[in-house]
């Protein structure tokens, strides 16, 4: 058993310490003002208000938006690559089959944040817009992808006034993602021939 006693310090101060077997001070006793203080320094502690909850609400919200696009987008290339027509259709067909398990991984972790966060992961989609030709196809992906970034590019600065560093980073990869199927898809239509 240890019990504190009082310890002269170098500087004449009296500090409690852990008293040994042998009645010997062993470790000082650490001071909670003192480690508070060393705590926030160090960046062990952030003694930022946690966000209101109307801001936490609206980063739920935004989340739940984010993750009917990313349910339109696995519909769209689902629904799109069984439609093409035309002689790129295998190439298309392609790309958009391979951009259903980004959208579905983007998809999977939304729901998880959203269901830690305490909130209820959306099952709707935003709506699909029905077109028949490959262009009318690219232009129609090529917007969802812009709209995500611009979307996941608010909801970065949401996470991060919440506090949410974690979700700001993942978000900031799926921008990258989302930035990478946009410029893919820009350059397939620049090259695009209508004839």
């Amino acid at each position: 058993m240890t019990m504190p006693v009082p310890v002269r310090t170098p500087k004449n101060e009296t500090r409690k310490t852990e008293a040994g077997k042998n009645g010997k001070p062993t470790a000082p006793i650490a001071d909670p003002q003192l480690l508070t203080e060393l705590e926030i320094a160090s960046g062990l502690r952030n003694d930022k208000p946690a966000a209101p909850i109307a801001d936490r609400q609206a980063l739920i919200d935004g989340l739940n938006r984010d993750l009917a696009g990313e349910y339109q987008a696995i519909i769209m290339y689902t629904h799109y690559s069984a439609k093409l027509t035309g002689p790129y259709r295998r190439e298309l067909r392609a790309l958009f089959q391979a951009e259903i398990a980004d959208e579905q991984g983007h998809a999977q972790f939304l729901s998880d944040k959203i269901a830690a966060m305490g909130g209820e992961p959306t099952t709707e989609p935003k709506p699909v817009p029905h077109v028949g030709q490959p262009r009318e196809m690219l232009d129609h992906a090529l917007a969802a992808e812009k709209q995500a970034i611009v979307d996941y590019t608010a909801r970065t600065k949401q996470a991060e006034a919440c506090g949410d560093i974690g979700l700001k980073v993942n978000l900031e990869s799926q921008i990258a993602d989302e930035t990478r199927h946009k410029e893919e898809l820009e350059r397939i239509i620049a090259g695009w021939d209508d004839r």
